[in-house]
Formats: C-alpha cells, structure tokens, sequence
C-alpha cells in the first residue's frame, strides 16, 4: 500500500471537549511537539498538515485525501496472525462499533465519531501503516481494524525508539556452576528445556538504518520479534493525530478508546491458551507459558522468566523476577517464624507468669480495678487466662531472637541495589532472575567509552545482609542481560507531555531550545496544589483512625459491663472473649471496612492528580503515582497498628487520676500482658481480610467477567471465531498494568517486616499467598486478560526506595515493638534484678511473683477525693490493682513511679540501642566483605564493550577508508589522465 504524502486531520466544530491531555494548543507550528518521525513522508511540518482539513458535520470535503482501510472477509482460520494474504503479520488489531448499525443514535454524536475515527485510520496509513478491516462473526456492529507496520516504517521507529536489536551471536562461554552436582535435584524445578527452548544469545546495540549492514539479519520477517512490533505500532498509534479545533490538535489512541470512538486496542496473543495453534509457523509461546506457568501443576517449577520477558515484554518480566526472589527470600523467613511459634507453644507450659494469673489462689485473689470511670465492674485477674496463655506463645525469648533476625532479613529482600557504573552512565540494577533459562540477548556497551569500567553500590544504609549480596549481584547480571542499563536514554516523552510542550526555555548542559509544559512558577504551583491534595487526603484518614479510636473507647464500656461480671466468670463466653478482645476484633473489622472504602475512592483522586501533575516519561507517570498511593495506602493500613503498638495504654494515669482523651473520653487500657496480643488480632484480621478480598478481585472478577461476555456474545459459530475476536472478549488490563500486583505485595511486605515480632507466622501466611500468587497472576494474564502492549523496564520503580524506607523503619518498630508493646524487658529487668536480693525475696532467679510487681495497688478510698462522684468509693474492696510500676497508697511517694520503672525504662532504651546498632553492624560487614558485581559478569562487560567497537567502530573506519581509497584512485586517475593527454597547438 503506497505511503502518502500529507496527512488529513478533522476540523470540527464546537462539540464536547474530550480529554485534556493528548490536545496541543495554539502555538507557533516550529516550537510544536514532534509527533512522527522526520524521515517519513507524512512528517511535513505541521503548518503543512493543516492544509488538508475535514470540516463540518456533512460529508467530507476532500474526499480525496481520505483513505480508508481494506474491507476484507474471514478467511476462516481461526488461528491465523496474518491479513488475508497470508504474508502481512497483524501486529495491532483497533475494535469499533460501526455508527451506522448502533442501536442508540444520539443526534451527530455518531457522525462526530465516525468522522473522527476515518481522518485517524488515513493518518495511520499516511505514516506507512497498513489496515485491513474485518467484519464480526458474532455481532456484525463490530469491526476489528488489524494493523500491519511493514519493514521500512519498523527501521525508521527502531532507530527513533533506540531499541536494541542482534549484532552478532554471543561467543562467550558459560561457566560451570559449584552446584551442577544438584542437577539431579534442580531439573525437578526447572523448566524442560525441550518443551520451552533456550533462545540464541546475541550481542545487540541500539538499530541505525545506515549501519543495517552490521545487524544480525537473516530474515526480515523475524528480525523484529512479535513483542518488539506491537511496541513499535503502540507507539506510533499513540502520537498520529485526528482532529483540530480552533487550533487545538488532538491525537493518540489512548484518548479515541477512553472516548468511546474506539472500543478497544491491543495486541494479539499468538494462539489459544489451552491447545497449540494449527499453524505451523506459530510459536505457540501463550500455550507453553500456560503450561509450564501458569497451570497448577507447574507450581513447583521455577518461573520461565525469559520466555515471560520475550512475550510480555521486559515489565512484566521483572515484576514476576522480583516476586519470585521475595518469595524465595520469605522461605527462610517464614521457616525461622514457625521456629518461634513453636518455641513458644511448647515453651506454654513452663511460663510462670500466665500460670499465676490462671492460679485461682493468685490470679483469682487478685482484683483489678475498673478500666472506666461508672459502667465498668470491679474484675477478678484470672478472667484473662485464656490470652495470657496465647500471650506466651508469642511473647516468648523466641520473639526476641526472631526480630533480630528480621532486622537483617528485611534489608536482604529490599535495601541496596548495585548499580553498573559505565563512564557517566549509572544504571540502577533492582532486578532477580528465577529461572535457569539462558536469555535471548546481551546488552550493547556501544556507549561504554572508558576502558576501566568500575562498579559501585548505591545504598541508603551502611550495609545490607548475605542475601542482599547475592541479590545485587544476579541484579547486574540481570541488567546485563535484558537489556536496560540504558533505558533512561532511550525513554521516549509521554505523547500527553508532548502535547503540552509549549514553552521554550534553554537547557544548561546543552545550551540550546527545548520545550517544556510549564515554567518554573508553573511547575511549583502543581507541585504545590498536588502536595496539598494529598495531605488533605492523609488528614482524611488520620480522621477516620481517631473515629475508630472513638469507637474502642466508646464501646469498651459496654463491653466491661456486659462481659465482665466476677461472680459469673467461668462463663465460657467471658472465659475467651475480654472486653478488649471484644473492642479490638469489632474495631479491626470496622476498620479494614474503611480502609477499602478509602482505598476505592483514593485510587481515582491519585490519577487524577497525576495527570495534573504531568510527568514527562511513563516511568516518572508510575513512580509519582506510586508515592502518592503508597503514601496514602501506609497511613491507610498501618495507622492503627501504630496505634496500638505504641500509644494504646502508655498514657493512661492511674485509677485515681486518668488521662482523658479529647477531654471526654478515658484512654484505654491493656491487658496485664500488655497489647502485643491485641496488635496480632489486628494484623490477622486485616491481613487475610486482605488477600481475600485481593483474591475476589484479581481471580474471581474478571472470570466471571469473561464467562458473562462469552454467554451473550459468543454464538454457536465459536470455533471458527478468528483470533482478533476471541482476545477482543477478554479483559483489559488497565492503564495502570501491574500497579496494584506491586501495590499489594509492597503493602504485604510492610505487615511482614514492620509488625512482624507480633506474629511470627506472617512470613509464612505471605509464603504460601505468594506461591499461590505467582500462578494466579501468571493463569491472569494468559487466560483471562489480553496481550499487553510490551514494555521496556529497567527496575520496579519506586518500589524499590519505598522498600528501602520500610526497612529502615521495620528495624525500629520491632524493637519498639519488643521493647514497649512485649512485656518482655520488664520480665527479664524482674528475673536478673529483682527477682532477689536485695529488691526480691527468693534466694536464686525465678520470675515467680512477677504479677505481684507488675501491678501496682490503688486505695479504693482514694477514688472519693481524687475522682468526682466516682461509684466505686462504696465499693466492698479496700484495694485494687492495676497494671504500672508506682508506689502503693500509704508510701511518701504514693502513686508516683518506682525505681523498677525506671530500671524497664533504662533497659528498653539500651535494648533498642543496642539490637539497632547490632543489625546494622552486620550489614555494614557483609557489604564490605561481598563485591556488588560478580567477576564473571565484569568480564562478560569487558568482552562485551570490545566486541562492539570492533564491529561498528572498526567497520565503520575500515568503510570510510575504502571510500577515501576509490576517491583517491579516481583523483589519480584523473590526474594521470591529464598529464597522459596531448597538448592542442
């Protein structure tokens, strides 16, 4: 189909405005944005491209100019990736719904649309595209648009795009590993190597069509794979423009598809996921990668992580390398959790403590005093006997030994990643392979020009563990291996910030023109308003945190009235559920309830400010909305946790003089055990209220999607429905990709690493959620979903510095955590200092009569003159107890702190000191002992970078020389020849 020379954009008249971005104003045409490539034909200046316009709501004007895509019929082979000529290969298919046979015509809106859609498919073909268009089998409203981009428009993008294409097979060797004794025990995990084949390894460098002679071509037709093709034909759909009104051009197929004009746009997947294509030719990559990925019985086998790169593209593939390595990483974590757990539930029986609060002569004896000023009761101890035990389980010397080691745990999954340093190039390389499989390509070093190439790590804290080593060094061989060190370089701008490129301003390094959206002023007054939004948003959670904490102080009255009653307290109901287990399981479930509430409407207001932001690339689009979600998702989840781990029941007073909050209503209380156990129910509850409503959402949603779709849709005429169409049934996957897959597991690892000495079983719950959600996002995408469009990734983004913040905080909350919320310290300051003399009685160290220290005595008496109109000062007890270390009534120094309370104060301040301090002294060594890059790789790096500036450098020298050779030759020639030549008299 022959290329034209101008383009045809539709002029309208005044109509409802689409979506702001994608619109380019009304600026001089030579400081407008680029939206094709100067080496086309179509790509005239845009002054030139208004010339041919189409205007009003009647028929086109110029006709000519129009050109519309081939109507063609199915061919009848249902799993053909080709137009009907068998040759053209579809690489994008755009759906639409015919105007003219719409059911609800609104008057011009389907004329508008129409209009808009034929100067969009003209453009297209302007650019080199070429269309065929293929009426529904199932509803003949439908036309599918397949899309082909034949060589030339592939070259000229290539080059654009600076997509890194094959040079030369890689001729290094693979060096034996130290554990290819364990074959006979790998090959369970991996992958067949006869049923998903190692691809070729190549050299690659970024295209040049005038060095074509130097790239690796021995087929035109696979020289640029499938992925390769849709990202090409994505990006040129994404800047042809289709309409200008008053000035105002609007392009991309992005803004027709959320408009309505198109009704989908992707790419196709290669053949059906559950049997093999007829087609000969197919490579059936959809159909292996369900079967040895995404089908439940591959849950054992390691990831095809470079099949997954080479049909999804590079994002896809580190998301799915960097779950596989964090689930690999809570193995260890997960396997030392239920060590603890164990620990602590044999350990049950021998805690001295929890027995003489179930000891009816002890425990029983002992009369707390009411947690409430008039509703609650006197209680005997012993009522809490049930979670004093449970209490054992998890606050037991095993926490202590288990939160030290997460300390170093959390770095190794998260913090630091080494970076390959290349001349001034630093490229960050936060990526992990699982699989075994040799990569298809190498990465080019065409930019490398300084020959001692170093590498260094880049950190935010002085050293990370043994796992982390191991993890920095497969992430340089990572990068190495797929291709991004340079990705920064070849990002292209988003057409959106393209679009509002217009003003112009000087660059520093360069010193010449370029344009930008806004000015200096501009871009501080959107930070400013974003900035502002999203603290509006976190004060409207931290709302709704103090309204749960209303509510516990609230209905803990009830609850102490109902539930707690001494003359009947072998109730089973009261024998398991305490008032503040009550409050707290009510209050944890209130509030997950509000957290998915807040989550739903954050999500759409966090796009939206984003999109007012306007990022130049799609990588700063995703990591600027990644910290604003993430920001507002931490506050959202973890806020209560914060609450109950470090401000419920340390600011309480004492029952003569309570701390009121708000100035209505009395602090709430722990248990004599402290709130550890409360702070597990929390991270339980909203933990697994989590993962099942994930589940819901990501598994059961879009089958149930897809399955009513196919009842009123698909006709008997099913089999022979082409491919186009059957992934048209599918479902989008959404403009965000795997934004939320990230988001869920970031949040996950926060609740393992942050809170994790309450619950030593957390690492494991995330393990086995993890295992199962690899394979339910892998059965997702190749199933349920349609192809995405392939994308470029060289790490996962913001994600990275989040984990790296969490790691660092995680550090401080378990030790806070054990120091301030376990009872841990007071029960060791108790058995090494005043179990005996001279603060004890008995001669060696025990912790018998902990709880008689532990609680402090208050004179009943006491409640007349210190609490007005206080319903206990009748009361038939002359004492009661509470849980804090003060003198008793009757001391000079009554009701003020004891010296036991400021020995657990020096004690936890020197346990959080030194744990801290030991952890990071850990890191530090490990850091320093173990290179961030392996040598193996270095070499790989140095062979690399030598082999292409022999073949392009050199190549290139040795063709100039044999031009300035034949040029001299002729030169001589000519000389030789007018010497030789006989003089005229």
């Amino acid at each position: 189909m022959p290329m034209m020379t101008r383009d045809v954009l539709l002029e309208m008249e005044l109509e409802e405005d689409d979506e702001e971005d994608g619109d380019i104003g009304n600026v001089p045409a030579s400081k407008r944005p680029l939206m094709a490539p100067p080496t086309l034909p179509s790509s005239l200046a845009l002054e030139n491209l208004e010339q041919t316009n189409v205007s009003g709501f009647g028929s086109l004007k110029s006709q000519q100019d129009i050109r519309t895509p081939e109507f063609e019929e199915f061919n009848g082979k249902p799993d053909s990736l080709y137009f009907n000529d068998g040759q053209r290969r579809i690489d994008f298919v755009l759906v639409y719904e015919d105007e003219s046979r719409k059911e609800t015509n609104k008057k011009g809106s389907n004329e508008k649309q129409r209009r808009k859609r034929q100067a969009y498919e003209s453009n297209l073909i302007c650019d080199g595209l070429q269309l065929e268009a293929t009426r529904s089998l199932v509803d003949d409203k439908l036309v599918f648009v397949k899309v082909h981009a034949p060589w030339e428009v592939l070259c000229t993008y290539a080059e654009i795009m600076h997509i890194k294409l094959p040079l030369k097979p890689n001729d290094l060797k693979t060096r034996s590993s130290a554990f290819d004794n364990f074959n006979w025990f790998t090959k369970l995990l991996q992958v067949d190597e006869s049923i998903i084949k190692p691809e070729q390894e190549f050299f690659t460098a970024p295209f040049e069509k005038n060095r074509m002679n130097d790239f690796y071509i021995q087929d035109r037709d696979t020289f640029f794979n499938p992925a390769t093709r849709s990202r090409i034909v994505y990006f040129i759909l994404s800047r042809i423009m289709y309409q200008v009104r008053d000035n105002v051009k609007k392009f991309g197929i992005n803004k027709l598809v959320s408009s309505g004009i198109y009704k989908a746009a992707f790419p196709l997947h290669d053949c059906n996921f559950s049997t093999p294509s007829e087609d000969l030719s197919c490579p059936n990559e959809r159909y292996l990668l369900y079967r040895e990925w995404a089908h439940p019985r591959s849950i054992y086998k390691k990831q095809p992580l470079d099949l997954i790169r080479k049909y999804y593209g590079e994002k896809i593939g580190i998301y799915f390398a960097w779950l596989g390595y964090y689930t690999q990483m809570l193995l260890l974590a997960a396997i030392m959790g239920v060590a603890c757990f164990l620990y602590g539930y044999f350990t049950e029986d021998n805690c001295t403590w929890s027995k003489e609060v179930c000891d009816p002569d002890i425990g029983g004896q002992i009369i707390m005093c009411p947690q409430c000023d008039k509703e609650c009761p006197f209680w005997s101890l012993n009522v809490t006997c049930e979670s004093s035990k449970k209490l054992c389980i998890f606050d037991s010397f095993g926490t202590l030994v288990f939160a030290v080691f997460m300390g170093v745990w959390e770095e190794s999954s998260s913090s630091g990643c080494g970076s390959i340093v290349t001349g001034s190039q630093t490229s960050s390389d936060c990526h992990n392979q699982n699989s075994d499989l040799m990569p298809m390509s190498r990465l080019s070093l065409l930019s490398l020009t300084v020959v001692g190439t170093s590498v260094k790590s880049e950190q935010t804290l002085p050293g990370v563990t043994l796992f982390l080593e191991f993890w920095k060094r497969r992430q340089a061989e990572l990068e190495y291996e797929w291709d991004t060190v340079e990705l920064q370089q070849e990002e292209q701008a988003r057409p959106e910030y393209e679009a509002r490129c217009t003003h112009v301003v000087i660059n520093e390094i360069t010193q010449e023109e370029e344009r930008v959206p806004f000015t200096t002023w501009g871009k501080c007054i959107r930070v400013t308003l974003c900035a502002s939004a999203v603290f509006f948003w976190i004060l409207l959670i931290i709302a709704s945190v103090i309204g749960i904490i209303v509510y516990r102080l609230s209905v803990f009255v009830i609850f102490s009235g109902n539930l707690r009653k001494i003359s009947n307290g072998t109730d089973p109901i009261q024998k398991y559920v305490t008032p503040q287990m009550a409050t707290s399981i009510t209050a944890s479930l209130i509030s997950f309830i509000i957290i998915m509430i807040l989550n739903t409407i954050y999500e759409k207001v966090a796009i939206m400010i984003t999109n007012f932001e306007l990022p130049r690339t799609q990588t700063d689009y995703e990591n600027s909305l990644t910290m604003k979600m993430f920001l507002f998702q931490f506050v959202n989840y973890y806020s209560s946790c914060f609450y109950i781990a470090f401000f419920k029941g340390k600011f309480v007073g004492y029952p003569g003089d309570p701390v009121y909050w708000l100035g209505k209503y009395r602090n709430e209380e722990c248990d004599p055990g402290g709130c550890l156990l409360e702070l597990t129910t929390q991270l339980i509850i909203i933990m697994g209220g989590k993962a099942i409503w994930n589940n819901i959402q990501e598994v059961l949603l879009p089958w149930v999607m897809n399955v009513y779709g196919r009842c009123h849709t698909v006709s008997g005429a099913e089999k022979i429905t082409p491919r186009w169409e059957q992934d048209y049934h599918l479902q989008p996957m959404g403009k965000l990709g795997l934004f939320y897959e990230y988001l869920e597991m970031i949040i996950q690892f926060g609740f393992v690493t942050l809170f994790v000495a309450s619950f030593p079983l957390a690492p494991l719950l995330a393990l086995v959620n993890n295992i199962l959600e690899i394979r339910v996002d892998a059965w997702k995408l190749t199933t349920q979903y349609r192809r995405m469009v392939p994308e470029k990734a060289q790490d996962i983004g913001a994600w990275q510095p989040i984990m790296q913040g969490i790691a660092i905080l995680a550090v401080v909350t378990n030790a806070m955590i054990i120091a301030f919320t376990s009872d841990m310290i007071p029960r060791l300051v108790y058995y090494w200092s005043f179990s005996i003399q001279p603060y004890g009685d008995h001669p060696d160290y025990t912790m018998e009569g902990y709880i008689n220290i532990s609680l402090s005595i208050f004179n009943i008496a006491d409640f007349k003159s210190r609490v007005k109109e206080s319903p206990y000062a009748e009361s038939k007890y002359d004492t009661c107890r509470y849980r804090d270390f003060r003198y008793p009534p009757g001391h000079p120094q009554e009701y003020k702190h004891n010296i036991y309370y400021w020995h657990v104060i020096a004690a936890k301040l020197a346990f959080i000191i030194v744990m801290e301090h030991i952890i990071y002294s850990v890191k530090f060594f490990i850091s320093y002992t173990i290179p961030d890059v392996s040598k193996s790789t270095k070499s790989k790096i140095k062979r690399e970078k030598y082999l292409t500036q022999k073949l392009l450098h050199e190549n290139h020298l040795k063709d100039m020389t044999k031009n300035i050779g034949v040029i001299a030759e002729k030169m001589i020639g000519a000389v030789v020849d007018n010497n030789l030549r006989p003089k005229s008299d």
